[in-house]
Formats: C-alpha cells, structure tokens, sequence
C-alpha cells in the first residue's frame, strides 16, 4: 500500500501526458511565470494578469508570486503592486554568461568591428537553426539598438539567422520553415520559401546575408556565420545600423568586414581553415 502510495505521489508531480514524464508541473509553472514577467511591459504585471497568463486562481498566482519574491526572483512596485524581474536573475544570467564562452570570446572581436564599420554588432549561437544573441557591443555615438540577449529570433528576417539558414541544404531551410513558417515583420520580410531560397543562394555566393529592413523598418543588418572545430555552423556575427543608401561596393565592403569577424570566431572555437568553411558550408545549400 505504500509503494501505491508513493508511485500516486510521484504520477502527481509530472505533467499529463502533454508534456515530459519528467516536467514537475509546480517548477514548470514557475518558470512560466518568469517568461511571462521577462515577456511583459517594462513596468511589470499585475497579480491577475499573471494568473490569467499563466492560467492559474489568484490564490495560486499569489503563492507563486510571493515565493519568487521572497527569493529575490521578482520584485515589487509600491504601487499596484506591480510584479517585475528580481535581481536574483542578473546575478544568474551573469554566471551563466560566464561559463558560457562565446560571448566573452566574441567580445574583443566586436569591439573591433564595431569601432572600424561604426555600427551596432553581435554574437548569436546557432540554436536548432535560430540564432540567439550571446553579446552585443554597440555602436559608436548616440544611436542605440535594443537588442535583448538570450532570446531565439526568427532566422528568416534577420541576418544572422540568414547566415545560419545558408549553411543548411534547401532540404533542410523547407523543414525548418514548415516548423516555424514566415511571419512578416515589415513589408520587405521575405514570406515565401521560393524567396528565401533565392536570398540565401545569394548569401551562399556572397559569404555573408544581409537584412534589407526585413526585421525593423529603417534598420540594416549584415551577418556571417561561424563555424567550429568539426566544421559545423556554431552561429553568426552581425553588424546592425541605420538603413542608408549604400552603393554595392560599400555594401560589399561591410560584408567583408563581418565575414572577416566571424572567421576570426571560427578560428577562436578550433576551426582549421576558417575562410574554407564559408565555401563549404555554403556550398552545400545548392543539394536538393
């Protein structure tokens, strides 16, 4: 009878048959929470609106809540209240940037193609083909780009995650846009996957992608990927500024600058020959 009891107990602390046999619904909702929070208005979110996201009573919610904030997960506003981020997650994102190499690696490498292209840069790890943006270093001068780290972007609408796409075979980009389709941005978003396999044959010839305000009206991007000791696309380096009336040759000009950068990257995670692995991972995206 015990033995029952205690395989009862445990059945309760996974999720249906929906999820992982080995999710616990209470951590899972938990960091539910922290997303929904991370994902709301800067000035943070009232109890009921967190019960309604998360899809829990008030009663429940208030427990959540209060544990978070008695660890330091969450913060409160006097007035509301209203319930933020805590500095509990500052001091975990930095020990996990910290021994997460990439981003302190990268760093240097940013600073230099900041300072000699004047735009904004970044490093994004190759996440199931998303990239995900480890460090950034901005541009020079007042124009600031918010560009939060840590968050999966949708490869299609930004360079970087075009430079990742280009490494793949046309196989592969279909699949990958069967499973997150093409949602449009801006009215230069690239919609149909015919269009996206042209722009990244085009990449693949170039050695470098480039988003023409596909994310963001009025903002342009040029990214190359890197690749580590085994060849495979780790991830890419972008560099991001205001949409201006480049001529092809300075376009070009910039584009050497960050493929440069991101063979400097590839030669940091152990990559061989760098400047081969563009040719050949490019050139992979022509098989069917």
């Amino acid at each position: 009878m015990a033995n029952q009891s205690q395989r009862q107990a445990s059945a309760r602390l996974v999720t249906s048959q929906t999820g992982s046999r080995y999710t616990v619904q209470s951590v899972a909702r938990v960091l539910r929470l922290l997303d929904i929070v991370a994902e709301g208005p800067e000035e943070g979110l009232t109890l009921t609106e967190i019960a309604r996201a998360v899809g829990v009573s008030k009663s429940t919610a208030f427990a959540l809540v209060h544990t978070l904030l008695d660890e330091g997960y969450l913060r409160a506003t006097e007035s509301g209240p209203r319930y933020q981020l805590g500095l509990a997650l500052v001091r975990l994102g930095d020990v996990s940037s910290d021994r997460f190499p990439l981003g302190p690696r990268c760093r240097p490498i940013l600073h230099d193609l900041a300072a000699r292209t004047g735009l904004t840069t970044r490093a994004a790890m190759n996440d199931a083909s998303r990239p995900i943006f480890l460090e950034r270093v901005n541009a020079p001068g007042a124009i600031r780009f918010h560009t939060p780290l840590g968050v999966p972007e949708a490869a299609h609408v930004s360079s970087a995650g075009k430079a990742i796409l280009a490494t793949l075979t046309d196989a592969e980009v279909a699949d990958v846009v069967a499973a997150t389709g093409l949602p449009r941005r801006t009215p230069k978003t690239i919609t149909t996957l015919a269009e996206l396999q042209l722009d990244l044959a085009a990449t693949r010839r170039r050695g470098y992608a480039v988003d023409d305000e596909e994310d963001v009206e009025g903002v342009f991007c040029i990214g190359a990927a890197f690749f580590d000791h085994s060849g495979a696309c780790a991830g890419a380096i972008s560099a991001t500024g205001i949409k201006r009336d480049l001529p092809p040759r300075a376009v070009d000009d910039l584009g050497l600058a960050v493929r440069g950068a991101a063979d400097q990257v590839s030669e940091l995670l152990g990559a061989t020959a760098p400047g081969r692995h563009h040719a050949d991972a490019y050139g992979a995206g022509t098989r069917p």
